[in-house]
């Protein structure tokens, strides 16, 4: 069963498409808070029953009030709660009581305020869950269906307009935010039929709404917006079935922080802060992530068209040589591949106007207006022997002048139509001829940044949504059993070990004598390192010796180490040193995990050493995973050519890598909760066929020692 499979998010029916609606705090007053969703709703015509209740008026805007939730005339599927909070308390334990399936509520000073508010929240939440009803908020702004002509919201959004027919929802965390979208949707003529803001979230949260949205027939593509998850399950279930169902998600998740000071501890936390893990989330699902407005914007509407190609390969053609490398260089930041064109056809384009520069971008070069007719035949060939599922035009004035405008447009209206199931983009400077190029079904813009951009989301879903539908890897868990405090080096590479994590060959020693055994039994040069369970980071104090070449030295090092210790970290516990094989010619990788609060484990691979704190080349995954999405994680590193054999280098043995990573992610689930941290840096990847081996390990635990 899949994660979208496995949860039904049809219990929100009756929250978005009510057949009767009960308003508690009714008002008169048309642009009161109480007031708003009954006027919006009568004016509209919801076809609904409408219910006010306030036990001060006989009637309210025109429509007969209930003094009572027990007055009224039956149990509404929804509710409306705009009431202060003790009262909000009681409406929803009354309307629980009455049989209402939803309540929406309104009111504020909950768990937003303060420890007494999130009290009060608390008791909200139980009257819900005491009955079944499902409550969105507190503290939310609401929420519309175009559809239904349902407008419960307080919203004055639509004093700009209502929503135009179409097929984008809105799920938002922020009511402001949420509308503000709607209103910029609005100004660019995008159809947002359905919007819904969660606010406190004390128990619809936004991957209920999403996974709502994921099988709802009235919503093609998702706006999200998230300041942060609360829920992991739904979230994930939701992300899995809009995927699953080709609608495409495209959120703005905003809030960069860490994990928390103590994970600072872990290199792998420092760099996994927590919006680095809900994007490594978002890509697994193929969730494409906007940086502002304007961004989700242009990728909500470029999805409108419901092309998703899954091949990645952009044709471009231009009659601006400037414009061409614009675009080319917008590709290359957003990932578009852009193919040349075949040599033929290139020749035959050449033979038309012998200064053109066929190769891609296709530069027809400002000829064309002068023989208009080239214009099809260089559209025909990107589409026709290019072959490319995407294909962006510019145009700039040419498209809006009145010379060349009337003409052009029906040349290229004539090849898009021949090739319906590419994702034809226009960028064209011609406000006049927008709605024409679009009722003829092409995407436009003014600035082709924007378009390149807008068609790399749509590679993006496209290679997510061509993934098959498959059950989870079925990945074997190890038993394992933590220490009851931090382990030190040798321990933690033990625990490991056992695990499918080998570490290179080492012996702990109390003394210097059973540390020149070790060496005289491993085969020099050998690494001598302090062990201590309080040292985690030894190299920072002096504490790792490399090259160590006979018993002699063996004996000085040992002492040295201690010295060091004894000078740096007085407090610390000294278990001896550690005695360990000193391997030459390997790649240093990193591989870490850190547990996430709200997605558990999740496992990273990157350079080694020193560099993944400077580069930050890293891979992200949620645990657990097999070897092939292993070296897909590690295959996905801008350092891999360092593992391919670049320069002459013999190639690293990748699969003992993924191997271990996968093994590493599967000990990290085991481990449960009192795990909190594991770095093992270095990994040293020998060449093919050799292996790869634990220089060094930290495992951290919840609550420390």
């Amino acid at each position: 069963m899949t994660l979208g499979a496995a949860h039904s998010f049809a219990a929100l029916d009756a929250l978005v498409r009510p057949r009767s609606v009960a308003v508690i705090g009714a008002s008169d007053e048309a642009a009161r808070i109480g007031g708003r969703p009954i006027a919006y709703m009568l004016g509209q015509k919801f076809q609904g029953d409408l219910w006010p209740v306030n036990p001060r008026r006989p009637t309210v805007q025109g429509l007969k009030s209930f003094a009572s939730v027990g007055d009224l005339p039956a149990a509404p599927d929804v509710a409306i709660v705009a009431v202060p909070v003790d009262l909000a308390i009681q409406a929803v334990d009354d309307l629980g009581a009455k049989g209402c399936r939803a309540v929406i509520c309104f009111t504020a000073g909950f768990a937003e305020v303060d420890e007494a508010g999130e009290a009060k929240q608390a008791l909200l939440t139980a009257a819900a869950r005491k009955h079944g009803v499902r409550l969105l908020g507190p503290n939310c702004l609401g929420l519309f269906n175009a559809g239904v002509n349902f407008y419960a919201t307080f919203s004055a959004s639509f004093e700009k307009g209502w929503p135009i027919p179409g097929r984008i929802g809105i799920a938002s965390q922020s009511g402001a935010y949420g509308t503000h979208v709607f209103a910029a949707s609005l100004d660019r003529g995008l159809g947002t039929n359905v919007c819904i803001t969660t606010g406190n979230e004390a128990d619809v949260a936004l991957g209920e709404v999403i996974g709502w949205m994921a099988q709802a027939p009235e919503v093609d593509v998702i706006c999200a917006y998230a300041e942060g998850i609360r829920e992991s399950e739904k979230f994930l279930g939701a992300l899995e079935l809009a995927r699953a169902n080709r609608k495409p998600i495209v959120m703005m998740k905003v809030g960069r922080s860490a994990l928390g000071g103590a994970a600072a501890k872990s290199h792998t936390a420092s760099i996994a802060g927590d919006d680095t893990v809900t994007q490594a989330v978002l890509d697994e699902f193929g969730v494409v992530r906007a940086r502002t407005t304007e961004e989700m914007l242009d990728i909500a509407y470029a999805a409108t068209k419901r092309i998703y190609p899954v091949r990645n390969a952009m044709g471009v053609l231009t009659v601006s040589g400037g414009a061409g490398v614009l675009i080319s260089d917008a590709a290359a930041d957003a990932g578009v591949e852009m193919p040349p064109m075949p040599e033929e056809a290139q020749a035959k384009l050449r033979a038309l106007i012998p200064f053109c520069a066929p190769r891609n971008p296709v530069d027809c070069t400002a000829q064309v207006t002068n023989e208009l007719s080239l214009i099809r035949t260089f559209t025909e060939s990107v589409a026709k022997d290019g072959d490319y599922p995407a294909i962006l035009a510019f145009w700039s004035q040419v498209a809006g002048g009145t010379s060349t405008g009337p003409k052009l447009q029906p040349m290229m209206q004539a090849v898009r139509a021949d090739y319906p199931d590419r994702l034809w983009v226009m960028s064209m400077l011609a406000p006049q001829k927008v709605k024409e190029y679009e009722a003829d079904g092409w995407l436009c813009f003014e600035d082709p940044s924007r378009a390149v951009n807008a068609i790399g989301a749509m590679f993006r879903y496209g290679a997510a949504f061509a993934r098959a539908e498959q059950p989870a890897p079925s990945v074997p868990l190890p038993k394992v059993t933590l220490p009851a405090t931090t382990p030190s080096e040798a321990a933690a590479k033990a625990l490991l070990a056992a695990a499918g994590v080998p570490a290179v060959p080492e012996a702990a020693c109390p003394d210097a004598e059973a540390a020149v055994a070790a060496a005289e039994k491993i085969g020099y040069p050998v690494v001598l390192k302090i062990l201590s369970p309080d040292i985690l980071h030894k190299s920072e104090i002096g504490g790792v010796l490399l090259d160590i070449a006979d018993a002699a030295a063996v004996r000085a090092g040992f002492a040295t180490l201690l010295e060091r210790a004894k000078h740096h970290a007085p407090t610390a516990r000294i278990e001896g040193v550690l005695v360990a094989k000193q391997i030459k010619g390997a790649v240093e990788m990193a591989l870490g995990i850190v547990r996430d609060p709200v997605f558990g484990p999740v496992a990273m691979v990157g350079l080694g050493g020193i560099f993944i704190e400077i580069l930050k080349d890293v891979c992200l995954r949620r645990c657990p995973f097999d070897a092939t999405e292993a070296e897909r994680m590690i295959r996905s590193l801008k350092g891999f050519p360092l593992l391919d054999g670049a320069r002459g280098r013999p190639r690293a043995d990748v699969a003992a890598l993924a191997k271990s990573l996968s093994a590493l992610s599967a000990f990290a689930v085991a481990a449960g909760p009192k795990l909190a941290s594991i770095d093992v840096n270095p990994m040293l990847v020998l060449p093919e066929g050799q292996g790869c081996y634990a220089a060094d390990a930290v495992i951290e635990l919840e609550g420390g020692h």
